[in-house]
C-alpha cells in the first residue's frame, strides 16, 4: 500500500478545518499544513491533527505557497487538499481501495470535483481534477528505436468524488492577485487570462469591470493574443462598456467578437444592452441567439437560465406595455386577445425554459 502526504495550505478556515480533517485523517500517512497569515485558532486546530505546521509569509501567490507545502512532504504521493473540501463515506472507501491498488507507474490521479456552493467559475457540476500526485518521479525510456524519455505523466482517472462546500467565494481576494499578477510582469498567460474573464462572468460586479477593463486593453495593445482570446478579451470588455455606459467601446468590442466568431457572451451583451435601452424587439433577437445559435466560450450560463430569463423579461415588457400586467394570473393567457396571448404564451415558454435549466453534471 502507498503511503500519502495531505498538503494544505491555510488562512483563517477555523470554520472549516475540522470538518475537512475529520473527513480525510485516516486516509493520509501524513498531514502537513501551511498557515499564510491566520488570525484566529487555524493553527490551534491543526495541531488537534498534526504537529507538522508551517508559517509561509502570504506574497499574493499561490503556486509559491503550494510549492513551500510540497517541498514538507515525505510520502510516496502527495494529496492536496483545501479546507473547503469535503469526503463522504462512500468516497473515502474508494479513496482507501485506491490507495491499496495504486501501482507506482501512476504519477497523478485526477478526482471529480463537484461543486455545491452554487455558485463556481465552473461550467459544470463537477469536473476531473489532479488531486493526487508522486512526490518523486522516476524517468523511463521509451520507444524501442529513436528512444527518448517519457515526460508526460501517466493519469490515473479515478471515481472518487471530492466535495467542494466552501462558507463564501474569494472573488475579490482572486481579482488583487489577478491584477497584481499583471502590474508585475505586465503579462498574463492565456490560462490566467481565461480564469480572470471567467470569473469576472461570475462573480465580478461594475467596479471589477472596470479594473480589468484596464489590464484586458493593456493585454491587446502590447500582448500577442490568439484570435480565442481576442473574443474573451473583446466580451469582457464589451459588457465593462455595457456596465460603464459606454457606447463606443461597447460598438468596438462586440463587433470584433460578431466578424470573428459569434458567442453567446456577446449575444448576451447585446440583448442586455438593447433591453436596458427598452427596445425589446431587437433584445429578443440577441437573446435568442445567446440560448440557440451559438455556443459559450467562457460561461456556460450565457447559452442557458440569463438569456432565457432576458426573453422572458421582455415578452413581459411587451404585454405590460399592452396593458397586461398580472402574469400571475393563469387565466390570462386564455382570456387576453389572441396576439397578447401569444406574447404571454412566449413569456410563460422561457420563463419556464429558465427555471428548469441547469448546468451539465460533467465537465467535458
Amino acid at each position: 500500500m502507498v503511503t500519502i502526504s495531505l498538503v494544505m495550505i491555510v488562512k483563517n478556515e477555523e470554520k472549516i478545518l475540522r470538518r475537512c480533517l475529520d473527513c480525510v485523517k485516516n486516509l493520509m500517512d501524513e498531514i502537513i499544513v501551511v498557515d499564510t497569515g491566520s488570525t484566529d485558532k487555524t493553527k490551534e486546530i491543526a495541531g488537534e491533527y498534526t504537529d507538522k505546521i508551517y508559517d509561509f509569509k502570504w506574497i499574493d501567490d499561490f503556486a509559491a505557497a503550494r510549492n513551500f507545502a510540497f517541498s514538507k512532504a515525505t510520502m510516496d504521493y502527495i494529496y492536496s487538499g483545501d479546507a473547503d473540501e469535503v469526503i463522504d463515506d462512500a468516497n473515502r472507501m474508494r479513496f482507501m481501495s485506491l490507495k491499496s491498488a495504486l501501482v507506482p507507474e501512476v504519477e497523478i490521479v485526477q478526482m471529480h470535483y463537484v461543486e455545491k456552493s452554487g455558485s463556481s467559475v465552473l461550467n459544470a457540476k463537477s469536473e476531473y481534477r489532479p488531486k493526487l500526485y508522486k512526490r518523486l518521479r522516476n524517468f523511463t525510456w521509451i520507444e524501442p528505436i529513436h528512444e527518448t524519455v517519457r515526460i508526460d505523466p501517466v493519469v490515473f482517472d479515478s471515481d472518487i468524488e471530492i466535495f467542494h462546500m466552501p462558507e463564501s467565494l474569494h472573488s475579490k481576494r482572486d481579482f488583487s492577485i489577478f491584477e497584481k499578477a499583471y502590474n508585475k510582469d505586465k503579462y498574463l498567460s492565456d490560462n490566467l487570462i481565461n480564469m480572470y474573464a471567467k470569473e469576472l462572468l461570475k462573480c465580478g460586479d461594475k467596479s471589477d469591470f472596470e479594473n480589468a477593463s484596464k489590464i484586458f486593453e493593456s493585454i491587446l495593445i502590447n500582448q500577442k493574443v490568439t484570435e480565442e482570446q481576442l473574443c474573451k478579451l473583446s466580451c469582457i470588455l464589451a459588457k465593462a462598456a455595457r456596465l460603464m455606459g459606454n457606447d463606443t467601446s461597447f460598438l468596438k468590442y462586440t463587433t470584433k467578437v460578431l466578424v470573428s466568431s459569434p458567442c453567446s457572451e456577446i449575444c448576451l451583451e447585446l440583448g442586455e444592452y438593447f433591453l436596458s435601452h427598452n427596445d425589446n424587439e431587437e433584445a429578443i433577437v440577441w437573446f435568442y441567439n445567446a440560448a440557440y445559435e451559438t455556443e459559450p466560450i467562457l460561461d456556460i450560463m450565457s447559452q442557458g437560465k440569463a438569456p432565457r430569463l432576458g426573453l422572458a423579461q421582455c415578452y413581459a415588457n411587451i404585454a405590460e406595455s399592452l396593458g397586461y400586467h398580472d402574469f400571475t394570473d393563469e387565466s390570462a393567457e386564455k382570456s387576453a386577445p389572441q396576439d397578447v396571448s401569444a406574447i404571454l404564451e412566449l413569456h410563460n415558454k422561457y420563463l419556464e425554459e429558465a427555471m428548469e435549466w441547469d448546468v451539465p453534471k460533467e465537465q467535458e
